[in-house]
């Protein structure tokens, strides 16, 4: 854990460093609404282990937890806010980290998908992963997103349509992209929570199940977008 200057102040974060080289492209991964999870630290650490220097701030530490998550959803209604302000300062951590090359993507998860989709048009990242992320209400915007990598679940109730929502406005928009629906998962199939017995028969019901092949073809798709978008093929590794 670290700390990172942010406009309101200090906020703590979960920092992953990769083993060798560098230096990085970083990302910043930005969490859902269970929180900075030991899950998110995990997703944040295999960044790292793909060569990126990458960051996950704890959005949820500005006071109590509830307030926190009320204001931060909030933030992401309004397209403003303390949680937008925090994402920003922890990308401008990374890109001037002297470890990092300058080149800074974001990866979000339900709620910090939603967040990566209304950052991706603002000049702020070089390139976004949104999984099952809400598209925003202004998604005219997002014909001048950044280069976009995106992942849905057909059985997501909560976004139905998102995909082909996101596909044809950043296909408008000439926006370099990769966006998969997959047809056998819902919500958050790519967070591998660990969840008590008794409530597994409802997290398959809502259709919030981790899934092992569709999450780990998903991986695939997020690392090699990314290596094509922040790397520079005659320098880095």
């Amino acid at each position: 854990m670290i700390e990172f200057p942010a406009p309101r102040g200090p906020l703590p974060g979960y920092l992953s460093v990769p083993e060798s080289g560098g230096p990085w492209p970083a990302v910043v991964v930005v969490h859902d609404a269970f929180g900075l999870s030991d899950d998110i630290r995990r997703i944040t650490d295999r960044f790292a282990a793909h060569g990126y220097l990458a960051l996950a701030p704890a959005l949820f530490r500005r006071g109590s937890r509830v307030g926190c998550v009320v204001r931060t959803f909030r933030a992401l209604a309004a397209g403003d806010g303390d949680a937008v302000d925090d994402i920003v300062a922890a990308r401008d951590h990374l890109a001037a980290d002297r470890r990092s090359t300058g080149r800074v993507a974001s990866a979000g998860f339900c709620m910090g998908g939603g967040f990566c989709l209304l950052l991706a048009p603002r000049g702020v990242f070089d390139a976004t992963a949104p999984n099952y992320g809400v598209v925003p209400q202004g998604v005219d915007a997002l014909r001048d997103a950044c280069p976009t990598v995106a992942s849905y679940g057909a059985r997501d109730r909560m976004l139905p349509g998102a995909a082909a929502k996101l596909e044809k406005v950043l296909t408008a928009g000439g926006v370099p992209h990769d966006v998969h629906e997959y047809p056998g998962v819902g919500h958050s199939f790519m967070n591998n929570w660990p969840t008590p017995a008794p409530l597994r028969v409802v997290e398959r019901t809502a259709g919030l199940a981790y899934s092992e092949p569709e999450s780990e073809h998903a991986w695939h798709r997020i690392t090699a977008f990314f290596d094509a978008h922040l790397r520079d093929p005659e320098t880095d590794d």
